[in-house]
């Protein structure tokens, strides 16, 4: 392949020196990296990245102006889309839309949109931010519950429309999925933090400790609001229901990440949050939340670091990126792996997991094939901590607590494309209406629910 036709090389912390530490792994383009990147460039009429992006950036003219050097100019175009470009360009998966669509991977790399994002959303936010020019207030009150991906989208869009925007948030902190689910060697929580601040320059506010179901309902901010939208994730995990499940030493992913990000404990003792995650670390699953685990438990001490999956890589949902960034770590593999118990020591710790493999027979619903169990084929695995990423549900709590809001049988929001629930003024948006999914297909949701609660509100 010519040189022309390869992306320029993100720089990394090299893999030995990364395990042992949380610090960022991708370390971003320089403004040289940048300018070179972005002359690769076609400038597509058609523009077929932009039909990549859930929301629908600018990109021909972003990378425009970074070819000529107007960094500042080109952070302003993409943020009159995305209101978290810093975010995005780094855990978004860019491969399969932006990038995947782009005309230059007919012939070599495609562009590097994703990194090129990344690097003028770190270039504002080392030169500081000016807030955005809002329009004329409207008057028109809106409640915002979660302050995930979704729910800050949606909060910065009407905001921006003029609206007054109120986020309730059940913990402490805000970010959702993206402060308690996303390591800070992937997410860096001051790139969280910078991002929030950038929505609440907007004159949105935050409201912490509000659980909504349960300090307040629906109805009562109804009273209240103009309109309300519901962002609040997907953030009860599922579980294997097999036997010893409830051993010492299992911890879903949820509980996991929260601990480590949320809590801090790989700041332990600074933090009171220890976790002991032993030499052998297993854990089960093979989508980003997976490979997150079991890259935090080599940073957390773990001699061994093992993800077993009942499917191959092939059908593996992780980023690429992701992948190969375990592999470089010393992540062991074991696909075509399916737990079937787990076996305890007299203290009640978990020290084996009984596992049968696997083949891959007819495809199911989702397109990929389904793991077919081999008889006779049982063996076990040693370890001292098993973390469960096979995915999560919504909370049902704010569901039971709302009276005539419509749920689908897998116990999300029944809502229609842009956001609309069974009740007048309230809408929806991300995993609480698709199940888990990514943090780019949350900010769409969220973005399309903004503009159809504007059109709500001011017709009202």
């Amino acid at each position: 392949m010519n040189a022309e036709n390869r992306k320029h090389k993100m720089p990394e912390q090299d893999p030995k020196e990364r395990i042992r530490n949380f610090r960022e792994v991708a370390l971003g383009y320089d403004e040289r990296i940048a300018v070179k990147e972005a002359k690769r460039c076609l400038q597509c009429v058609n523009k077929p990245c932009v039909t990549g992006c859930p929301v629908s950036v600018d990109i021909h003219a972003f990378v425009r102006l970074i070819k000529e050097g107007n960094f500042d100019a080109a952070i302003r175009k993409i943020r009159e889309k995305n209101n978290l470009p810093a975010i995005s360009g780094r855990v978004c998966p860019y491969e399969k839309q932006c990038e995947g669509n782009c005309t230059l991977g007919k012939m070599g790399d495609p562009l590097a949109i994703g990194h090129l994002e990344r690097f003028v959303s770190d270039h504002q936010r080392e030169k500081g931010f000016k807030p955005a020019e809002l329009p004329k207030p409207t008057c028109k009150r809106i409640a915002v519950i979660g302050s995930g991906p979704a729910s800050l989208t949606c909060a910065g869009d009407l905001a921006k429309m003029g609206h007054k925007v109120t986020i309730f948030e059940a913990l402490h902190d805000s970010g959702g999925v993206l402060t308690y689910g996303i390591p800070e060697f992937r997410l860096p929580d001051e790139v969280i933090k910078s991002e929030i601040q950038y929505v609440q320059s907007l004159g949105v506010d935050i409201e912490y400790d509000v659980v909504v179901g349960k300090t307040i309902t629906i109805d009562e901010l109804q009273k209240e609001f103009d309109a309300i939208f519901i962002g609040t994730g997907a953030g009860l995990p599922a579980w294997l229901d097999i036997p010893g499940e409830n051993l010492n030493g299992i911890y879903s992913a949820n509980e996991f990440l929260t601990r480590v990000n949320l809590m801090k404990a790989y700041r332990f003792p600074e933090y009171d949050t220890p976790i002991n995650v032993g030499k052998k670390a297993v854990t089960i699953g093979a989508g980003n939340v997976a490979v997150d685990c079991a890259r935090t438990a080599l940073r957390l001490g773990a001699e061994k670091s093992c993800i077993a999956y009942r499917r191959t890589e092939e059908e593996s949902t992780a980023r690429l990126d992701e992948m190969a960034h375990a592999k470089e770590e010393g992540v062991e593999f074991r696909f075509l792996t399916q737990p079937v118990r787990f076996i305890g020591d007299e203290k009640g710790s978990v020290k084996q997991m009984e596992c049968i493999k696997m083949r891959l027979g007819e495809p199911d619903r989702s397109g990929r094939r389904c793991p077919v169990p081999v008889e006779g084929s049982d063996f076990t695995i040693d370890a001292d901590t098993v973390i469960i990423a096979i995915g999560q549900r919504p909370n049902p709590l704010l569901i039971r607590a709302t009276k005539g809001l419509k749920t689908t049988e897998h116990g999300t929001i029944e809502a229609d494309e842009d956001g609309r629930t069974s009740l007048p003024g309230v809408f929806a948006g991300g995993d609480i209406t698709t199940g888990a999914a990514t943090i780019i297909l949350a900010m769409g949701a969220g973005k399309k629910a903004a503009k159809a609660i504007d059109e709500y509100v001011r017709k009202k």
